[in-house]
């Protein structure tokens, strides 16, 4: 319960999010984005009137990882991971704006957006389209220059990222809890929420790499390992990840039969359990084509120069050993790579 004004600007951000015309012409999409960022900076500023911001800087990081993406962990109060959510956001919409993302990623992006503001609120999507205000011309640039802005996207991008995961391990962790009480309406409803986050888990992703790939591997890549930083980075590294992989090995046990045996007895709990595996094996797929465009065949900054994978072999090994765990579980498994997964381990 965060007050009348911080339920009105939630609301009325999330309709404005819901109304990006994501595949239209770059002019009239800027303009809604452009909009988007301004109700979402007011949603931040109604919010920082309950208390201001925790200072990040000041916290000390728990990884490397941490430190390099300006992400902290801390316990907050619900108006406080509100408002830190709600900049991530702001952040993220303002990039947005000059983003070259394709329509798909962007309608995936700010979907999730949209149910990060209602989620960390606690408000309900409102109804009325007439709400939503007509779109302001974009405000002139500051003149910043394009390796500034490509530098500063990699940042942003991660931090939408990691607010999708977060939210996306509570989202899967109440339906669990849902789950186990028996209240299946509101673990569907949970489960929802979660697919919409984890299907734009590759569109943040897709969001901070759209620089060119030439200046990420001059510029940006070295910065994320030795002596720039103490150890390599690596995905390993990000907590919020890992609570997401988690919470969802937590609802494959509260339900872990095959898609039949699931559709059999709660049909909507199959199909909705589903569609958040289908999401989680389609992260798993557009992680390898994003590396590689922006590596091609070069190994990870994590991986030892002595061993047999390159970063995207990898990451496609990775894809394969999900997509055999989730083959029984969803209604198109890729059973071809469950065949092949259970036929090496019996040799």
């Amino acid at each position: 319960m965060l007050g009348r004004r911080v339920d009105a600007e939630a609301k009325r951000t999330a309709r404005v999010l819901a109304a990006v015309p994501t595949h239209a012409g770059p002019v009239e999409r800027a303009l809604a984005l452009r909009q988007a960022a301004t109700d979402a900076g007011e949603l931040a500023a109604s919010l920082t009137d309950l208390a201001p911001a925790v200072v990040g800087e000041e916290l000390p990081p728990e990884s490397t990882s941490q430190s390099y993406f300006r992400v902290r962990e801390e316990e907050l109060s619900d108006q406080q991971a509100a408002l830190h959510g709600v900049l991530v956001v702001h952040r993220g919409l303002e990039d947005l704006c000059d983003a070259p993302l394709s329509g798909s990623d962007l309608a995936a992006e700010v979907a999730g957006m949209r149910q990060s503001v209602l989620d960390l609120t606690g408000a309900t999507p409102g109804s009325d389209p007439d709400s939503v205000p007509p779109a302001a011309a974009p405000e002139a640039g500051a003149g910043s220059s394009s390796e500034s802005v490509w530098s500063a996207r990699w940042l942003i991008g991660h931090q939408v990222h990691v607010l999708f995961n977060v939210c996306a391990a509570v989202a899967v962790a109440d339906a669990t809890g849902h789950l186990r009480r028996g209240d299946d309406a509101a673990a569907l409803a949970r489960l929802a929420d979660a697919t919409v986050y984890v299907r734009g888990f590759p569109a943040a992703m897709t969001h901070a790499s759209t620089i060119p790939a030439d200046y990420y591997m001059a510029a940006i890549r070295p910065t994320m390992a030795p002596p720039s930083v103490d150890v390599p980075l690596s995905g390993r590294q990000h907590r919020g990840y890992k609570l997401f992989r988690a919470a969802m090995k937590d609802l494959l046990s509260v339900v872990p039969g095959s898609y039949e045996q699931v559709a059999d007895r709660a049909p909507e709990l199959a199909e909705a359990r589903g569609a958040l595996l289908e999401a989680d094996v389609v992260d798993a797929e557009r992680h390898v084509t994003l590396a590689y465009s922006m590596v091609h065949l070069l190994r990870s900054l994590a991986q030892k120069p002595e061993g047999p994978d390159n970063a995207v072999a990898e990451l496609r090994l990775m894809r394969h050993r999900r997509a055999a765990r989730y083959a029984p579980l969803i209604r198109f498994g890729d059973h071809y790579i469950a065949d092949a997964v259970a036929g090496l381990r019996r040799t």
